[in-house]
């Protein structure tokens, strides 16, 4: 996959919010008329477009009705050992970003702390934060393979 496209609210909140997540801005431009920039890191490229006029976003976490694109899935297994600790220092961190910037007043918030999930074979600890627009953001780390039953 080359990149995955998010339109938001306030481009400038949202770089901040993902400058967390360890991306950085690789290529600022207008698309239209309006605000975008390409982001990278090790978890992969987004893009980033800025919706002058923004509608509601729709629930895709809590509607069990909503249909469309559901979440991004970050792969945290190398990056951390200990998800609840990332996601609390994550927490702190934009919280000192809301100190210093007061328009970007709006924490962070855990949809799902970490919990464990069995997937096939694979033992996984998962958590869902929302981004600054409330776009359901996963953290999935991998805990365990359970060897096949001969």
């Amino acid at each position: 996959m080359h990149h995955v496209s998010i339109r938001t609210a306030n481009i400038h909140r949202a770089i901040a919010f993902y400058e967390l997540l360890g991306f950085t801005v690789s290529d600022r431009f207008t698309t239209g008329y309006t605000l975008a920039c390409w982001m990278a890191g090790i978890l992969g490229r987004i893009e980033l477009i800025e919706i002058p006029e923004p509608k509601p976003v729709a629930d895709a976490f809590h509607d069990e009705h909503y249909v469309g694109y559901y979440h991004i899935s970050f792969d945290l297994t190398n990056i951390t050992s200990d998800l609840t600790a990332w996601l609390a220092d994550l927490q702190t961190k934009w919280q000192d970003i809301m100190e210093t910037n007061p328009q970007y007043s709006q924490p962070c918030q855990i949809l799902l702390a970490p919990t464990q999930q069995m997937i096939g074979n694979r033992v996984y600890e998962v958590a869902f934060i929302a981004d600054m627009d409330n776009l359901p953001l996963e953290f999935i780390r991998l805990l365990a393979t359970i060897p096949a039953e001969n």
